[in-house]
């Protein structure tokens, strides 16, 4: 299971559970993977609930190569994600979401 103080997230894929993380490295290769804007972009959509699902497919890429992944893309068209696009949404925010939480709200 993914350690949350740690800015993990656990994701189902193709029935096995999958650690997401977003490194520094994985933020960069996300970054690169934008079609538009930075990732403080990419932040504003989610909040605002206007996120694609190509920012959903490249938060779970990056999560996933942060993890220890060593797949792409490509790899995910046919793979069976719990919870649907809606499950891959909601990891996709909580992995945003914990990648940018100060220490001092993790505490809380």
């Amino acid at each position: 299971m993914g350690n949350p103080w740690r800015g993990e997230v656990t994701l189902v894929i193709d029935g096995e559970a999958q650690v997401l993380k977003l490194t520094l490295g994985a933020l960069a290769e996300l970054e690169e993977a934008l079609e538009e804007g930075s990732l403080v972009d990419l932040v504003a959509r989610f909040e605002a609930g206007r996120f694609s699902s190509r920012d959903v497919l490249a938060l779970i890429v990056a999560g996933l190569r942060g993890g220890g992944w060593q797949g792409g893309p490509r790899d995910l068209v046919r793979a069976e994600i719990a919870g649907g696009p809606m499950g891959a949404a909601r990891a996709a925010a909580e992995l945003l979401a914990r990648a940018f939480m100060l220490p001092e709200a993790q505490e809380r």
